[in-house]
């Protein structure tokens, strides 16, 4: 075991960061190293990814917003895409140099044990994926070295396509390792609890969803990714890749920790999304909602980026509040609907687009709690069977894909980024257009800027486009 400093973790860790998380370290008595096990860092990874995708706090994770799940009630900055002044960029960088990225390298770097170290990369990968999908072109070769005796802290920012190569080729060679020999992460891991196998169908999964990013952009690439890996990905619900909360803290569910723990009613469904739920009868919105807040005898959405009253509008479901809440990091809905999309352009993935579109639907009304009954009378509904459902096949899969992530944010947000579809409403108070990445920390323009102007050609508004994102 080696032993780091604490201020290796507040400074070297980082890519960027702001200058007050830089300087906190500097308070640390560099004579009074902690010594820090390799898996304490993978668990401590895992807790920081799962608290960010879950997490609704506005300071961290919007991703809910910019999809339109949700909306906001009172203060409506991050509904309006308010990013800047919000400093919201700068808390996903850090955490996930610091606090994800950092300690999984960390953790790299004091073993030699194949299988765990194709654990780590797996994560990693998953990690790097989110961030490049978040910002676009980030630090990559680089980053994670500013310490040592030749610290570097102002990396170049790699090109996101380059990223995206060299993510597919790490993720590779972890699925193999899995197979040598070696001893897995059981205790620590939180996730699969040191099955290998899970850990494969999981990499497998990483790779098909690099392949639905990559279908407009690189179609060959997306069609040898998908049809070489689907069969080995999620096959039924037993494949997901969940995070089980704790009844208790501290290691309770984030969102019960922002609403219930917080006591706060910052938050309602979006009209956006409780009208296409309406429209549809769809049965999930019993359990998207709590069915003791309709309006009329129905389900109201709050005004999307309006400020409106709590108690005017439909609330969320309590299910989502409860501390053990499960977290989700991949799941077997998301890769049917990810199947059915290459199945509508071609490729040979086990089915058509119409039976891909139905296991999707099937797995998130099942994981949902959906009646079998609810589910057989919503399938054959006019406005939901593939054939006869309004719109394009591709935009019947949109809405689906869209409506069945809920609560997953961010997919939620990169299935707009990719479909283009559904449609979603301008911001209400600023009527800005739904944001396509984030802008870049204001506290990497502060110690890095040379090398934040030359990321993504130098041009970083909200409408820029991550390469994958053709229009």
């Amino acid at each position: 075991m080696k032993k780091f400093l604490i201020l290796s973790f507040a400074v070297a860790l980082l890519s960027g960061c702001s200058s007050d998380e830089a300087y906190e370290g500097l308070n640390k008595n560099p004579n009074a190293p902690a010594e820090v096990s390799d898996s304490q860092l993978f668990v401590s990874s895992i807790n920081s990814l799962t608290d960010f995708i879950e997490s609704t706090n506005v300071n961290h994770n919007n991703f809910r917003l910019y999809a339109q799940y949700w909306t906001q009630t009172q203060y409506t900055d991050e509904a309006n895409y308010e990013l800047k002044n919000r400093e919201i960029p700068d808390y996903m960088f850090s955490e996930f140099y610091r606090d994800i990225l950092g300690d999984l390298d960390n953790a790299k770097s004091l073993i030699s044990d194949p299988v765990k170290i194709a654990q780590i990369e797996l994560l990693s990968v998953y990690a790097w994926q989110m961030l490049v999908d978040a910002f676009g072109d980030v630090p990559y070769t680089e980053a994670l070295k500013a310490g040592g005796a030749t610290p570097n802290l102002a990396p170049a920012y790699d090109d996101d396509e380059a990223i995206y190569t060299d993510l597919i080729s790490r993720a590779q060679t972890a699925i193999a390792g899995l197979s040598a020999a070696g001893t897995p992460y059981s205790d620590s891991d939180l996730i699969f609890s040191g099955s290998t196998a899970s850990w494969k169908t999981f990499g497998h999964g990483l790779l098909v969803k690099i392949g639905y990013r990559l279908m407009d952009q690189n179609p060959s690439t997306a069609k040898t990714l998908i049809e070489g890996n689907y069969a080995s990905a999620l096959t039924s619900i037993s494949d997901n890749a969940y995070i089980q909360f704790e009844g208790a803290p501290p290691n309770t569910n984030p969102l019960w920790e922002d609403l219930v723990q917080s006591g706060r009613q910052d938050f309602i469904p979006a009209d956006t999304f409780v009208d296409a739920l309406n429209l549809l009868d769809d049965p999930r919105a019993d359990k998207f909602f709590d069915p003791t807040s309709k309006i009329n005898g129905e389900y109201q959405g709050g005004p999307y980026g309006t400020s409106t009253p709590f108690n005017d509008n439909s609330h969320i479901s309590q299910t989502l509040y409860a501390p053990e809440f499960r977290g989700v990091l991949m799941d077997y809905t998301e890769i049917c609907f990810i199947l059915s999309e290459a199945a509508r352009r071609g490729l040979s993935v086990g089915g058509t687009a119409e039976q891909h579109y139905i296991n999707g639907i099937t797995s998130s009304m099942t994981e949902w709690g959906v009646s079998a009954a609810d589910l057989a009378t919503y399938l054959a509904s006019d406005k939901v069977a593939f054939a006869t459902a309004p719109g394009t096949d591709k935009e019947k899969i949109a809405n689906q894909f869209w409506i069945s992530m809920y609560n997953r944010g961010f997919e939620g947000w990169t299935v707009y980024r990719i479909f283009d579809s559904p449609v979603l409403q301008n911001s209400g108070t600023l009527d800005l257009p739904v944001l396509k990445r984030y802008t870049y920390p204001q506290s990497e323009a502060t110690i890095n800027g040379a090398n934040v102007d030359a990321a993504n050609g130098g041009v970083d508004t909200q409408q820029s486009l991550i390469f994958w994102d053709l229009q």
